[in-house]
């Protein structure tokens, strides 16, 4: 069986998985994710190998806990119960007053529960997204946590900046999958992390790392919210245009199409 994504993301490419994944094959020797949020196509394309990389040490921190330790996660997530009342009282605790696997927990318990899968923290770097009544779902199964962190046996997980990964690691016959959280001068973009988190600014960062993935005769697929910035700053990559319904508002009449753009060096 395939393992599948274990946490709700705001902003996941789960719709656009069956295009993106026209893009692999199993010719690519490793693969590589430094936006990974929920990894929903690393997932679905089933690397042998691969390295999956966040800003968000939390997020690589449960990642983490999957692959070492599901049963004993889903045994602390299981005690927690799914209520308005209890989801404030384990938002308000200090994770670091957590061990690993009740960190894991937590964060999972959170994601499930929490408005629209978003990931969202104050100024303090606390998460701040408040609870949704319905249409979470339920918990993971501990069956679906266990193969989640059976194909995560052969993966590296690391908590760093998207372009210090990558320059660090990308070689020929990578596969390298960019999903940056999706930031442009015209609008609040409301899925964004808290302060830190990537903006307009590192765009040209971004671009100067796809000219070293080429370089390195690595290739990348990158998407991105259709801007005009991302227009400008990635001219070098001719776009496809593809077009994605998106619930960012969490109920039906907030549900609308959007354009996404899709740049590569895969010819």
């Amino acid at each position: 069986m395939k393992a599948k994504p274990f946490l709700r993301w705001a902003g996941s490419k789960r719709k656009l998985v069956p295009y993106l994944s026209t893009y692999w094959d199993n010719s690519f020797e490793r693969y590589i994710e430094p936006f990974m949020g929920s990894a929903v196509l690393y997932y679905e394309l089933d690397p042998n190998k691969a390295i999956l990389s966040d800003i968000n040490k939390e997020l690589i921190q449960t990642f983490t806990e999957i692959k070492n330790n599901p049963k004993e996660v889903h045994k602390t997530l299981s005690a927690l119960n799914p209520d308005k009342e209890n989801y404030y009282a384990v938002r308000a605790t200090d994770s670091e007053s957590l061990n690993s696997v009740e960190r894991a927990a937590r964060f999972i318990y959170l994601n499930r529960f929490c408005f629209n899968g978003l990931y969202r923290t104050n100024q303090k770097g606390k998460f701040n997204v408040p609870f949704a009544p319905s249409g979470t779902g339920n918990i993971p199964t501990v069956e679906h946590l266990e193969l989640a962190s059976k194909k995560l046996a052969n993966t590296e997980l690391l908590a760093e900046d998207f372009e210090s990964v990558l320059i660090r690691h990308v070689k020929a016959g990578d596969f390298v999958y960019l999903d940056p959280p999706y930031a442009t001068n015209s609008k609040r973009v409301f899925r964004e992390y808290g302060p830190g988190s990537f903006c307009v600014d590192d765009l040209d960062r971004l671009q100067k790392i796809l000219s070293t993935i080429d370089q390195r005769g690595a290739h990348f697929v990158l998407s991105y919210g259709s801007c005009p910035e991302a227009l400008d700053t990635f001219s070098n990559w001719k776009p496809e245009t593809v077009s994605v319904q998106r619930n960012i508002s969490g109920f039906v009449k907030g549900r609308r199409k959007s354009e996404e753009l899709v740049f590569t060096n895969i010819i």
